[in-house]
C-alpha cells in the first residue's frame, strides 16, 4: 500500500472513530456556544436562580427557573448530555424550549451540571446527579415547589444517567434522593452498556466505561433494573443505529421481569440533537411526551391542560 493510501486509510478510521454520539456531542457543543450568545428569554414573571451549589466542585451547580408566584409547583429536573465528557446546563438546546413551554404552565424547571470525564466516570456522575436531585427535593418547598411531584429528564449521556438512577432506586436513595414520579430518557444509546462493550463500539465508550465487565454491569440500566421503579418513557431517534434497539430491548427486559416496571418507547424521526432541542415546541412530539407526563399525576395533568 502506498504512503498516500495509508494516510487516507488512517484519516477514514479517524472519522469513523469520531462518528456517533461523541461527534454529535462535539458538534452540539459548538452550536451551543453560538446559541448561548443570545440571552434566554424567560416567560412573563419567571425568575432564574443561577448556579446554586449542591457540592464543592465547580461542576456541582444547578439553575432553577421559577414560574410567576409558584405554589406547590411540580418540578422538571433536567440532566444535559455530551458523551459523559462535555455539555452544560446553560445550553439553549437543553433549556430554551422546555422553559418556555413548562415554566409558563406553572412548572419549576431545574437544569443541573455534574462532573465530567476524565474527572468523574459515569457511575460517579450518576451519584452526582442524584445529589443534585436530593438538593432539589430538599429545597423545593422554599422555591414554591413540591418535592413529591418531580419528573426527571435527561438527554443522551444524561438520559443514560437518569435511566441508571431510575432503574436502581437505591443508587439515588444513597445520595439522599427520594422517589420521583417518572423519568423521561431522551435518546440514550446506552441502556445496555454490557451489550455495547461486548460488541464493536466507538472508542469513547472505552474512556467512559473501561474494560471491567463488572463496571459495565454496574452502569447498565438494563442489568441493575430493580423493583420499585417509577414509570419511564424512552424517546429514541430512528435516524440512529442503536438508540431505538436499546430502548425496545430495555422495555422488553422490564416487561419480562417479575417486578412492576412500566417502560414505554416513543420513536421519533428526528436527529439526536432535535430530540432534545425541539422538546417544548408546539407539535405532536411535545404532546406525546406531555401525555406520558400527565399520566403520572393529576396535578401535572391539570397544569398541562389534560
Amino acid at each position: 500500500m502506498s504512503l498516500i493510501l495509508r494516510v487516507c486509510a488512517l484519516l477514514l478510521l479517524s472519522e469513523i472513530a469520531l462518528a456517533g454520539p461523541l461527534m454529535e456531542a462535539i458538534k452540539e457543543r459548538r452550536a451551543e456556544r453560538q446559541q448561548d450568545s443570545v440571552p434566554l428569554k424567560l416567560p412573563a414573571g419567571a425568575t432564574l436562580l443561577k448556579d446554586l451549589p449542591y457540592g464543592p466542585n465547580t461542576r456541582e451547580r444547578l439553575d432553577v427557573y421559577l414560574p410567576h408566584k409558584p405554589s406547590n409547583a411540580p418540578i422538571i429536573f433536567m440532566v444535559h448530555g455530551g458523551a459523559w465528557r462535555t455539555g452544560d446546563k446553560n445550553a439553549q438546546q437543553v433549556v430554551a424550549n422546555k422553559v418556555s413551554r413548562w415554566v409558563a404552565k406553572g412548572f419549576i424547571f431545574v437544569s443541573a451540571n455534574y462532573p465530567l470525564l476524565p474527572d468523574a466516570k459515569p457511575l460517579q456522575q450518576a451519584q452526582e446527579v442524584a445529589k443534585a436531585l436530593a438538593m432539589t427535593q430538599a429545597n423545593a418547598a422554599s422555591w414554591g415547589g413540591s418535592a413529591n411531584h418531580v419528573i426527571v429528564m435527561g438527554h443522551s449521556a444524561g438520559a443514560h444517567l437518569v435511566a441508571l438512577l431510575a432503574a436502581s432506586p437505591s443508587l439515588a436513595a444513597a445520595q439522599g434522593a427520594k422517589p420521583w414520579l417518572g423519568t423521561v430518557a431522551l435518546d440514550s444509546a446506552a441502556l445496555d452498556v454490557e451489550k455495547i462493550m461486548q460488541a464493536r463500539h466507538m472508542p469513547f465508550y472505552d474512556e467512559a466505561f473501561g474494560s471491567d465487565p463488572t463496571y459495565w454491569q454496574q452502569t447498565s440500566p438494563s442489568y441493575v433494573l430493580a423493583n420499585g421503579v417509577a414509570p419511564m418513557l424512552a424517546v429514541c431517534s430512528t435516524r440512529r443505529d442503536v438508540a431505538c434497539e436499546q430502548a425496545h430491548l430495555f422495555a422488553t427486559h422490564a416487561s419480562a421481569l417479575a417486578v412492576s416496571v412500566s417502560v414505554s418507547v416513543l420513536e421519533q424521526g428526528m436527529t439526536h440533537k432535535d430530540i432534545n432541542q425541539l422538546l417544548g415546541t408546539p407539535g405532536a412530539y411535545t404532546e406525546e411526551v406531555e401525555r406520558f407526563m400527565a399520566g403520572l399525576d393529576n396535578d401535572v395533568a391539570k397544569r398541562l391542560g389534560r
